[in-house]
């Protein structure tokens, strides 16, 4: 290893180690252990330009372990992404660039949010397959204009976490070759050595989904770990593992301790890794010269690299002015908005049909207006109708298609899909049943948290699921996904409501949709409308100016509403009722609106939905009802479910009265 090499990884180190002494908190252990293998990635071998961190053909990297946040931090800084030494020295403080973990859209660089073990595992394999879907779609003899690799660090709890292990054993079947696996090897967790809880062969396990598997010996050889990165490079047939093995805490008093891991060294301790590690300099933040002037060298060939893209990419679109056309709309968020007028997408059969198999009619749509929305289920597509006609399967000799397979696999789904989005170009949904929202949920929220307009198609939303049981009958999973900061949430009554849904999922540039749709048949209503893009809207109104009360409900119930409205009218009972579609985007709407459909002076409320109560009491009030769930369900005819747990006309006449 050359001096300023030897320079340039301590520079990662030290700086790694001042942020979390100076913030007494975070995790030096493994910026120390790793440091070597990510500047060795970084200089010589990922495509990547700090002057356009948003270059489209760069090189991807994720780090997956992002408890070790500030080692990425350090390297943004050293390669001029815009970090400062001042924001280095605000780790984890309020409104610093630079938060505990990484987050994406927050500090410039970071390609993915990360914290949860194993989700960046999960991430890196959708970039991977968004790289091999849009090569295959736009790549031209000659004119390799997406071309790159997805790069993913992480350690050993990223390799114990359940969603690596799905996400890969995709990756390994899919033959992703461009996407690399670094795996910093310490056998050392928070509670100790690995060997309390983690023993298996993880290269056999790698080889067994498909991986090329290599081993670096030592952590701190760089010419090892080059010619390992290249090797990986070099096998476009499979994708790569690459274990090193390293030190954490290298450096330190505290190498090979667990306390290196999650807590600061100690001002002593910093102190003595300055001196074994033959730092020149004893400020903390501070980095000799001719290492930043190194770093720049570096950068300045990486802008190069773009400016030779460019020209290709420029004779590409002279050459194939149809495909710059192409490329533009698969890079235009908005390319959806012009749908709002289109008569045959808002078109629909009117007569009784499941929400999941109008959602199905509206996706196939939807593929032919958007070439660039993608997307698949957890093999479950002829129940949640997600299969897209004459679109072609995504597969290892088919990467044009559009149709992804991801098998028994929700949590890395719903992972995949966030790294498809944060790759850009593609707008791709995911599906599985509502119920299994639960193994969803964790990559749900990252979507939410990044911004990332993902798509979920949620089916069998209810006990109208029936014979399953209750194990498949979803009840307490909307209240859970409504009660996620910006997460969307819709669950349509009928086919305007449901086109609706779809709508607002694929012109959303910054929110995570869940649309969750019935299995069971449902009427089409007479009073639905577009109106369902304002979250809730009146269905169908009293005919008294102020009506007695309001009946309020969502999807397969909004159709009980209306038959106690009729009911009621018998009795000379005049009600309102307002189909709820979606609370997120009602509550989102002008104080106004919200006044006009639920006027606060109006106290006798029901609430009706076959899920969980919970959440409807800001609707309903202390003099209100809810008809809903308050126990699971049970297996028997869907039928026979509603009218055991009360979903009927004659008890939401009942409620009503009850109100008033």
């Amino acid at each position: 290893m050359s001096n300023i090499d030897t320079l340039s990884v301590n520079a990662i180190r030290v700086l790694s180690a001042d942020g979390v002494q100076k913030a007494n908190s975070g995790h030096p252990g493994l910026p120390l252990g790793a440091a070597a293998m990510a500047y060795e990635l970084w200089a010589k071998h990922m495509k990547h330009n700090p002057a356009n961190p948003k270059w489209v053909n760069r090189d991807r990297f994720i780090l997956s372990g992002g408890h070790g946040s500030m080692m990425l931090y350090s390297l943004l800084h050293l390669f001029g992404y815009g970090l400062t030494t001042e924001d280095l020295a605000q780790f984890r403080q309020d409104g610093s660039l630079t938060p505990g973990h990484p987050e994406y859209g927050h500090t410039v660089g970071v390609e993915a949010t990360t914290g949860p073990l194993g989700a960046g595992m999960a991430m890196a394999v959708g970039m991977a397959m968004a790289e091999a879907h849009l090569a295959s779609v736009f790549n031209k003899e000659g004119y390799p204009v997406v071309d790159h690799y997805t790069y993913v660090l992480g350690g050993d709890g990223c390799m114990m976490e359940g969603i690596t292990y799905e996400a890969m054993s995709l990756a390994g079947t899919l033959g992703l070759g461009k996407l690399i696996v670094l795996y910093d090897s310490n056998k050392i967790s928070i509670e100790g050595n690995t060997d309390i809880a983690f023993t298996e062969d993880v290269k056999k396990r790698f080889e067994a989904f498909g991986f090329q598997t290599l081993v670096v010996e030592d952590g701190n050889n760089l010419e090892e770990i080059g010619a390992a990165i290249e090797a990986a490079k070099a096998d476009l047939s499979r994708p790569s593992l690459i274990i090193v093995k390293t030190k954490i805490g290298f450096g330190s008093p505290k190498e090979g301790m667990a306390s290196a891991h999650g807590e600061p060294l100690g001002v002593e301790n910093v102190k003595a890794l300055r001196k074994n590690l033959g730092w020149p300099c004893e400020n903390p933040f501070e980095v000799p010269e001719e290492v930043y002037e190194h770093y720049r060298s570096i950068a300045k060939k990486n802008a190069q690299a773009e400016e030779e893209w460019n020209k290709l990419f420029e004779r590409y679109c002279k050459e194939y002015p149809e495909m710059k056309k192409l490329w533009d709309q698969y890079h235009d968020e908005n390319a959806a908005k012009h749908l709002i007028d289109d008569e045959k997408f808002w078109a629909f059969d009117n007569k009784p049909d499941a929400t999941r198999n109008i959602s199905g009619q509206i996706i196939n749509r939807i593929k032919d207006h958007l070439p660039n929305f993608i997307g698949g289920s957890a093999d479950l597509a002829p129940s949640t109708k997600t299969l897209m006609k004459d679109a072609g399967d995504f597969s290892k000799d088919n990467y044009s298609g559009r149709n992804i397979h991801f098998g028994v696999r929700e949590l890395a789904m719903a992972g995949i899909g966030n790294g498809m989005a944060l790759h850009g170009g593609l707008k791709p949904f995911v599906s599985t049943f509502f119920v299994f929202s639960d193994y969803v949920k964790p990559m749900a929220r990252l979507s939410a948290l990044m911004e990332k307009p993902l798509i979920y198609v949620l089916t069998h939303d209810s006990i109208g699921v029936g014979e399953d049981g209750p194990t498949h009958e979803p009840i307490e999973q909307l209240a859970m996904l409504r009660a996620m900061p910006n997460f969307t949430v819709y669950r349509p009554a009928d086919a305007t409501e449901c086109i609706a849904a779809w709508y607002y999922a694929i012109t959303s540039t910054k929110t995570p949709t869940a649309i969750v749709l019935s299995r069971q048949n449902l009427p089409q209503l007479a009073g639905s409308s577009k109106e369902a893009l304002k979250g809730a809207y009146i269905i169908s109104d009293s005919e008294k100016e102020v009506p007695d009360a309001i009946i309020i409900a969502t999807g397969s119930e909004v159709q009980l509403g209306l038959g106690a409205q009729e009911e009621l009218r018998k009795e000379g009972i005049d009600v309102r009722v307002v189909s709820m579609p979606s609370m997120d985007v009602f509550e989102q709407q002008p104080e106004e609106y919200k006044e006009k459909v639920l006027p606060k002076n109006i106290r006798a409320r029901v609430a009706v939905e076959a899920l969980s109560y919970f959440g409807w009491g800001k609707y309903v009030g202390l003099d209100g009802a809810v008809v809903a769930m308050n126990s699971f369900g049970a297996s028997a005819p869907a039928d026979v479910l509603f009218k055991k747990f009360g979903f009927t006309v004659e008890n939401v006449v009942k409620a009503v009265k009850s109100v008033l």
